[in-house]
């Protein structure tokens, strides 16, 4: 193969493994923790945070102004508006995969 077209080659993959690292979604191992202050108002960004599968604990780490209500747990019937309360659903593993806010 010429070097011209080597060249050419290796720049195809290393922009493409460039793109695919931009698109990464997080694991359920390592979902993104830095914090979040205040309510949630970045959707996408959060239902790629939950579906991550993160722990209650990573959650609080997350989002610490965010109620989050596991099941079994009992809350006030209070109407919120903001999304800061998550009522979440939990796998058998006991991580987040789902939920509502209420």
């Amino acid at each position: 193969m010429p070097l011209r077209n080597r060249r050419g080659l290796l720049l195809i993959l290393t922009l493409s493994a460039a793109l695919c690292a931009c698109n990464a979604v997080p694991s359920m191992d390592n979902p993104p923790t830095e914090p979040v202050p205040g309510y949630v108002t970045d959707m996408q960004g959060f239902e790629r945070f939950i579906a991550a599968r993160p722990t209650p604990e990573q959650f609080r780490q997350r989002y610490p102004d965010v109620q989050l209500v596991l099941p079994g747990e009992l809350a006030t019937k209070e109407l919120r508006m903001n999304n800061s309360r998550y009522f979440a659903e939990l796998d058998e593993e006991g991580r987040i995969t789902g939920g509502k806010f209420k």
